[in-house]
Formats: C-alpha cells, sequence, structure tokens
C-alpha cells in the first residue's frame, strides 16, 4: 500500500476548523482574516507571522513522523499541503495587516515571473497587467488596477507563499513531493463565491510565481466540466492529477479518459471506501482493468503512443491518430442496438488505446465502438487482422477468445458494450 496524506494544518475547505482549541481561543495571538466589513472569520490570515510559523512547526513535526517511521519502506509518497484554500466571503482578507500588504508594493519575485513568462500567462493576469500598462512596479492596484480581479491576484499570492513556506520547512527535513488542491470555481462566480485565491487556472501562475516549493496543483471535480477543467490543468510545468472527484458512475469512464489522454499521474474518487458492494462499483471494474495495465501505462506515459476518449449523448465520437491510423470512436448507443439508447441521456463511456508496435494496440474502456482508417489510401484500405480478448497475468498476455465474428460484427469494429470492462488486443492489416 502507498499513501497520499492530506494536511489539514491552517486551511481546510477554506476554513480553519482543524486547527488545535488553543490556537482558535487564542485569536489575539493567532488572529483571523476579516472580511470587507470589519468581521473576524473562521479562517486563519495568512498576513500573521504567528499563524506561519505554529503551521510549519507542526508540519515539521509531522514530515520527522514520517521520515523517521517510513523513510526505508516509503509508503508515504506524497503531501497534499492544506485543502482546498481561498477566502470567503469577500475576494481578499480585510484583516488591518492584509490591508497594510495590499498598498505596499508587488513583489519583485512576481514581476519577475510576469516578466519572464509574459507570452504564456494565463488570459486573466495577462489582462489585468496589460490594463495597467504591464507597470514593473507599484502597488497591487497600481500593476493591476482595482477590481476584485487584483484582490484575488493579491490574496493568491500572500496564500500561496504561505503554503510555499510550510512545504520548504517540510522539504529540509524529508523531500517528499508536495501539492495543492483548488475547489473549483463556478460560471460566472465572483471572488469570495467561491474560494478566493486558490490554485485555480486562471491564477495558476500566481501560485507558480509564488510557491516553487509546490510540485504540482490539482483540481476537484463536483462538477460536470471534466475535460474543460482537465485542459486548464495540464500545462508543460503541471501534470495532471485528480485528488478529488465525486464518487459516482461516470468515474468509471473518466479514469480511462484521464489516464489515457492526459497521462494523469492519479485518479481519486472521494469517500472511495463509502459503499457496501465495493466489488459491484463501476469503479472497481474500471480499476482491475487499469491495474493490469499500470506497467504499459507507465511505459506510454508522456509518448503519443497511448491516448484516450470520454463520450455521452452530446459527444458521442471522437477520433485518435496513431501515426497514419485514424480510430473513430462511438458511444456504444450510437449502434442503436441497445433500447436505452432512445434515452435522453446515455451514461459516460470511455476508453484507453496504447500503441504498443505499429500495427498493434492494448484497447481497454466500456461503452465504446472502435472502427479504423487511414488518409494514406495509397497504402490500401485499413482492415482487422485479429482482436483477441484477454487479460495480463504478471505483466504478460493471457489471450481468451478471438473476436473475429460476431463480437467484432464481423471483421467491422471493436466494441465493449456499455456496462462492459476489458481490454482487447488488436492488430492492423492492410489490404488492396
Amino acid at each position: 500500500m502507498k499513501i497520499i496524506l492530506l494536511w489539514f494544518g491552517s486551511w481546510k475547505n477554506s476554513m480553519s476548523c482543524y486547527v488545535p482549541s488553543w490556537i482558535k481561543k487564542d485569536y489575539k495571538t493567532f488572529p483571523r482574516a476579516y472580511d470587507k466589513d470589519g468581521n473576524p472569520q473562521e479562517i486563519l490570515t495568512p498576513f500573521s507571522n504567528n499563524n506561519l510559523q505554529a503551521d510549519m512547526n507542526a508540519f515539521r513535526a509531522l514530515i520527522q513522523h514520517i521520515k523517521d517511521k517510513d523513510e526505508k519502506n516509503q509508503t508515504v509518497i506524497m503531501i497534499q499541503v492544506e485543502n482546498e484554500i481561498g477566502m470567503l466571503p469577500n475576494a481578499r482578507d480585510y484583516h488591518p495587516d492584509a490591508t497594510k500588504a495590499f498598498n505596499q508594493e508587488v513583489p519583485v519575485r512576481l514581476i519577475q515571473y510576469l516578466q519572464k513568462n509574459k507570452n504564456s500567462l494565463s488570459p486573466s493576469v495577462l489582462e489585468a497587467w496589460k490594463k495597467e500598462g504591464f507597470k514593473t512596479k507599484g502597488t497591487w492596484e497600481q500593476v493591476f488596477g482595482k477590481s476584485l480581479a487584483t484582490d484575488e491576484i493579491f490574496i493568491a499570492w500572500n496564500f500561496a507563499d504561505f503554503t510555499n513556506k510550510v512545504a520548504e520547512e517540510g522539504k529540509k527535513i524529508y523531500a517528499l513531493p508536495m501539492f495543492v488542491n483548488a475547489a473549483l470555481n463556478r460560471p460566472n462566480a465572483k471572488p469570495g463565491d467561491y474560494p478566493s485565491g486558490g490554485p485555480l487556472p486562471h491564477i495558476m501562475d500566481i501560485w507558480k510565481a509564488a510557491a516553487p516549493s509546490i510540485d504540482f496543483l490539482s483540481p476537484d471535480f463536483y462538477n460536470p466540466d471534466f475535460k474543460y477543467w482537465n485542459d486548464l490543468y495540464t500545462r508543460e510545468d503541471n501534470p495532471l492529477f485528480i485528488p478529488e472527484i465525486r464518487f459516482e458512475p461516470s468515474d468509471a469512464a473518466k479514469v480511462f479518459y484521464a489516464l489515457g489522454h492526459y497521462h494523469a499521474m492519479g485518479f481519486s474518487p472521494f469517500s472511495i471506501e463509502s459503499t457496501n458492494n465495493p466489488e459491484e462499483e463501476p469503479i472497481a471494474k474500471s480499476y482491475k482493468v487499469l491495474s493490469q495495465l499500470a506497467p504499459l501505462i507507465h511505459d506510454h506515459r508522456g509518448k503519443n503512443t497511448m491516448d484516450g476518449s470520454l463520450l455521452d449523448k452530446k459527444s458521442s465520437a471522437d477520433t485518435i491518430k496513431f501515426g497514419d491510423y485514424t480510430f473513430t470512436i462511438k458511444h456504444d448507443y450510437t449502434l442503436g442496438w441497445s433500447p436505452k439508447a432512445k434515452e435522453d441521456e446515455w451514461p459516460q463511456t470511455g476508453v484507453l488505446v496504447i500503441q504498443t508496435a505499429p500495427d498493434e494496440f492494448i484497447v481497454a474502456g466500456t461503452g465504446i465502438v472502435v472502427t479504423f482508417s487511414s488518409d494514406q489510401v495509397d497504402k490500401g484500405k485499413v482492415g482487422i487482422l485479429t482482436i483477441e480478448e484477454g487479460v495480463y497475468v504478471n505483466g504478460k498476455w493471457v489471450a481468451g477468445r478471438t473476436m473475429n465474428g460476431d463480437q467484432s460484427h464481423q471483421g467491422r469494429h471493436l466494441r465493449f458494450a456499455v456496462g462492459e470492462y476489458g481490454i482487447q488486443k488488436l492488430k492492423l492489416y492492410r489490404y488492396k
């Protein structure tokens, strides 16, 4: 077993609910964040050195314990530092020390980062900076303008700087990878309606500038826009890791897509243990398939030999290219063979494809139909040579049925029905 620990230090879902009672009660020594009306919140302000030192002291003790007990076995492989950081109910903290910092000059480190990465900054940060003429000196409002966006950039920098210092202290003792997760915002929500200043894509650059000791930033999924957010979190400097996603049947399809298309580091449904019949859960069936493929997935991560698709009724088809082969992937219900194809909504389905040789592929997933073509017409048409159903045992392929008859519609397609989870080994060929 390998473990990733979550550090509920200063903040858990924005709030400071996990801090010990001696900190909660001594609010003069360990001050709270204020809203714009001057009301204290159940949130420790990141502008207090006492708050920072208390968090660092506790985190050092935790990391030292992990190193003492586990450095040899390496059961703990990573740490999430804090949980869903963000300011509520306003875009920034209005504690007097926060307002004092807000009226000081933007840190040189941030200006230097903006200058170095000007051509790749997220649109929201670039636009705020551009609006004031790309200033390289001044207060937060002088550099970014007077707006909620500036308030959020400001609090993001300070949350990130605080978290970075906590992570740095831990890494001095035991250099485990460390990451931070984000509560995703929703359409038309303003900073403060959602946890303002967390490591969200539109201010990810602020976090990257302020927190170099945080190895990557991650999304927590409790909304349906899976592809949209994954696209935003997958950057050259940020691998995709999904530490939380709502525990629901569609996870069984999404995990194939996350690992296949985004080459994700991990996929972790929230409260996955909260089920009476784990072997019957769709995600368990997907994991049974993916555990067999783990060595192959590892070998093909970061290469153009692995990809995936995620389908539903609105997005019922996709294409993937491997060399001069084009895979057309459709939802199983597009065949019209199931009575459920007439329903208003279709269950999400997914596939992961790995190219193991020029004409050979491993296809794993659920609820998909795949056909094959090529734009290299001079080489001939593309046909299915063989499809084998099978499993991997100790890393070796053990073939079951040959699927060249009814199972492949007489060589027309490769298919997994909705509710079916498995692996098929595909070989293609050319004919004229």
